[in-house]
């Protein structure tokens, strides 16, 4: 989330990926730049620091260069089931230095989203009956980039035994219900964001709380400013099965501070 979530990530993920042993990682640029879209010099940014693949949602394209940026950059996927003529792809498979296949992919909800996007589940359902678990890939990954925790709980059982782990994005609030679903698929409600959390959702609190109080804007939303937290799950998974046998929530500095693996 803005320039404070960027800075989480730059100054962090790779000593994480060293103290963590991390084989691959996912980043939502979502919000990167100025708190709407990713561009793609932040983008560079963000998979130069560590990141092996980036995920955008329903602002995927708020940035104009990211129509063209994306379309030379296979590292980042766009929502499945966003506009059919969008560029870029909803899905990727990637290797990490072990030589494991590993499946990313996002779908937009539908709940209390500003507009209709195609059904998630049977976008969804198609990719992941292509890349079956302990066969085409290693391991999966599924972001379900919406409003309502229902419907991110929802794909999340849908899922259930097919990925290896199911996370929503998009509230911008990590949720404490990380767990490993009966079929053996790792899921989180919110991983919540990389941002400044004395703030609106990441936002400089003052205009919101305006608009709140008010009902009248007189300012454009800016992102807050303040030391971030960086916030995730981490997940670890069977190298045969694809399943995941852990899970946990990530909190590392600023106000939401906790422990790690």
């Amino acid at each position: 989330m803005g320039r404070a979530g960027r800075r989480a990530i730059t100054e962090n993920l790779a000593r994480l990926r060293s103290e963590w042993r991390l084989d691959f990682v996912v980043v939502n640029g979502e919000n990167a730049t100025g708190g709407m879209g990713l561009s793609g010099s932040h983008a560079k940014v963000l998979l130069e620091a560590g990141a092996d693949c980036l995920t955008l949602g329903d602002h995927a394209f708020d940035q104009k260069d990211m129509l063209q940026f994306i379309q030379n950059e296979p590292r980042i996927i766009r929502p499945l089931n966003f506009a059919k003529d969008a560029p870029g792809r909803g899905f990727g498979v990637f290797a990490d230095k072990r030589g494991r296949k590993i499946l990313v992919t996002q779908v937009l909800g539908q709940v209390f989203m500003k507009r209709a996007f195609d059904d998630p589940f049977s976008a969804i359902d198609a990719v992941l009956r292509k890349h079956p678990l302990g066969g085409a890939v290693q391991a999966s990954l599924v972001d379900i980039h919406c409003e309502a925790t229902s419907e991110k709980m929802g794909m999340g059982h849908y899922c259930d035994g097919k990925a290896s782990l199911v996370v929503g994005t998009h509230t911008h609030i990590p949720t404490g219900d990380a767990q490993i679903l009966p079929g053996g698929t790792g899921f989180q409600g919110d991983a919540g964001m990389c941002g400044d959390y004395l703030s609106v959702i990441g936002m400089d609190k003052a205009e919101p709380m305006r608009r709140f109080v008010t009902g009248m804007g007189r300012e454009r939303f800016t992102p807050a400013m303040g030391e971030a937290t960086l916030s995730g799950v981490y997940v670890e998974t069977d190298d045969k099965t694809g399943k995941a046998t852990v899970i946990r929530m990530v909190r590392q500095g600023g106000r939401l501070e906790q422990s790690g693996p």
